[in-house]
């Protein structure tokens, strides 16, 4: 089955700023403590910046002090990939509707789910609640 979203390189260089094609779609990471979401508190809803899908609830977000937006748990299912790069196997994950580079996700989250979605702001758009 094909994504939700398609577009070619050139569309996403244009619908895009620099550094969320370089994270969405080269599959980069920003510098911890960077990140434009890293200590929002505020309520409502994280979007992909890349297609508007849904991903993560604020009620999820934690500070586990990594430097990076962190949740214990997506809003519905994300596409998951083995990662091996930078010496080490981690598991990558990636928005279902237009297969953008999220972050990762680890297993040393908070209970009940033990999971913890490393995520860059980059990655994201934040929709606060009404």
């Amino acid at each position: 089955m094909g994504r939700k979203v398609e577009r070619t390189e050139e569309e996403w260089r244009r619908e895009l700023d620099p550094e969320q094609y370089r994270v969405l779609r080269r599959k980069g990471t920003e510098a911890p403590f960077t990140g434009r979401y890293y200590r929002t508190k505020d309520k409502g809803t994280y979007l992909c910046a890349g297609c508007g899908r849904e991903l993560f609830a604020s009620e999820d977000k934690f500070d586990h002090g990594c430097g990076w937006p962190s949740f214990s748990r997506p809003m519905g299912d994300l596409d998951e990939r083995r990662d091996l790069s930078h010496g080490r196997a981690r598991t990558e994950v990636l928005c279902p509707d237009c297969g953008g580079h999220l972050g990762h996700v680890f297993d040393d989250g908070p209970a009940p789910t033990g999971q913890r979605y490393c995520i860059n702001s980059a990655s994201l758009r934040f929709r606060p609640r009404e």
